[in-house]
This record gives C-alpha cells, structure tokens and sequence, in this order.
C-alpha cells in the first residue's frame, strides 16, 4: 500500500465462483456444483459472525471449475474448495475469525490443469 493510500474498505474479499456452463461441458462449473447457494449461505453466515468488513461476492469464472465450487479470499488469495455449508462454516471460522486456514479445504499447486494452448 502507497503512503498516501487510504485503508482498505474491507479487511478481506471472498469470491464464491458462480460460473455456468452447459449442462455436460467437459470442465463442468460451480454453479452446477451449488456454488450459489453456498455464496448465499456464506454471505448470510458472514454476517452473523459479525464479520461487518468482510465482503462475500459472486464471482465469475475463477477457471477452477475442476476442483470447485472454488472460493478465493483476498488479500492472502488463498484458494478453497467448498462442497458444504459444514465447509463454508469451516472457511469462515479457520480464515476469517481465527485468522488460520482451513487447511483441508485449501486448494493448493497440485490443484492446477496443465495450461492450455
């Protein structure tokens, strides 16, 4: 941050990834996996916690349909999977109220396709 920067809004952002693709398409997408509403059950959690300069949003593909519904939190940017809503408690507990990582959760370099021409 430059000095004459001023704070940051929020202490972190989470991007929950609600990419849609066809039914059948070969990477498959989050939304299809419930990324959507596991956004909106993050969000709502989020708040409950007190969480009150966390940001939960929708993001568009984050291209890691494979291994999602895919989370990404900033400004660490490390990278989770969540299938559950026991998942998302888990992400946010670890992450953002213990200030840890849901290590289980974490998607990591192993996590990574080959890149494509």
């Amino acid at each position: 941050m430059a000095e004459a920067d001023p704070p940051p809004f929020y202490t972190a952002h989470v991007f929950v990834c609600c990419n849609r693709r066809p039914d059948g398409h070969r990477r498959g997408s989050c939304a299809a996996k419930g990324s959507e509403a596991l956004r909106d059950y993050m969000k709502a959690r989020a708040k409950e916690l007190g969480l009150a300069r966390v940001r939960v949003n929708m993001a568009g593909c984050l291209d890691r349909c494979e291994f999602g519904p895919a989370i990404v939190i900033y400004p660490e940017g490390v990278w989770y999977r969540a299938e559950t809503r026991a998942d998302v408690d888990e992400i946010l507990a670890a992450h953002l109220v213990e200030g840890g990582r849901a290590r289980r959760l974490m998607l990591t370099e192993k996590d990574v396709l080959p890149a494509r021409a």
